[in-house]
């Protein structure tokens, strides 16, 4: 039986939401759940996985697919509209590719490059590296400053909604092995991701603000275009592309969840 599960709405589009590296769900995607209940009403699925956030309950990324499709089944509330952010983003492929009936529509925020093994290596590489060196009580403090100051300056930058700002500086906070433990088996993943495995669903893939031969940028739209959906890119997004441009994630996820809709009414 899954547990750690919150249900919001009653009725419509299910909406399943995936936060970015071990975070909680809860409080991750600030004014969504809100906006979702309504223009078009949707359910919303607030949950943490096994080895994340919450959940007392040991997990891997590798099985975190399969996780989702038991949730979903025991749930009994697919196929869903999933919503990923950077590591969830790439949950949110692996759940595509894997159970691509569970899958109505997908949108990815700044996903984590499953579908690019040289990033995904380096990514799982520089984390595992981090949180080593991050063991000695010195450097822990150097680098939680830094990450912090980092966080106050965009919040500063781009004027963050009050509780935009919050998620981030909360973010900010992330205990950097516990960020490593939840990238640990991506580069694997990624070495056996295939995007021609992807299924043809509506889609929306949003990139940071990043140049056009960028390789996260190129993997983004090799994703983009294996789903049969669009690339967007805000000016100056960076990576938490959904607490800079909330309203305009919002949007991004009910346009994805009304496509799906009308699929569904002319099916």
């Amino acid at each position: 039986m899954v547990d750690n599960v919150s249900i919001y709405g009653d009725a419509g589009q299910p909406i399943l939401l995936l936060p970015g590296g071990a975070a909680s769900c809860t409080g991750f995607f600030p004014g969504v759940v809100e906006g979702l209940l309504s223009a078009p009403s949707c359910r919303v699925i607030v949950h943490d996985r096994p080895g994340t956030g919450m959940s007392v309950s040991e997990g891997s990324l590798a099985g975190a697919s399969a996780h989702l499709h038991t949730l979903i089944e025991e749930l009994d509330m697919g196929p869903v509209v999933v919503v990923g952010q950077s590591l969830g983003g790439a949950v949110a492929a692996l759940l595509a590719r894997d159970y691509p009936n569970d899958v109505a529509g997908i949108v990815l925020l700044d996903a984590t490059p499953i579908n690019d093994s040289r990033v995904s290596a380096r990514l799982e590489r520089g984390f595992t590296v981090a949180a080593a060196i991050s063991r000695f009580p010195g450097i822990h403090r150097t680098l939680s400053f830094m990450i912090r100051r980092a966080a106050e300056r965009d919040i500063q930058r781009w004027e963050f909604r009050p509780d935009c700002a919050d998620a981030h500086l909360q973010i900010a906070e992330a205990d950097v092995p516990e960020l490593a433990h939840s990238l640990k088996g991506l580069t694997s993943l990624a070495a056996d991701f295939r995007e021609g495995d992807l299924p043809k669903i509506p889609a929306a893939v949003v990139t940071a603000d990043r140049k056009q031969d960028n390789k996260i940028r190129r993997a983004h739209q090799r994703l983009a275009d294996a789903f049969g959906g669009s690339l967007i890119s805000w000016p100056g997004a960076i990576h938490t592309v959904h607490l800079q441009y909330p309203d305009e994630t919002l949007t991004t996820i009910r346009k994805i969840a009304s496509q799906v809709g009308k699929r569904s009414d002319t099916r």
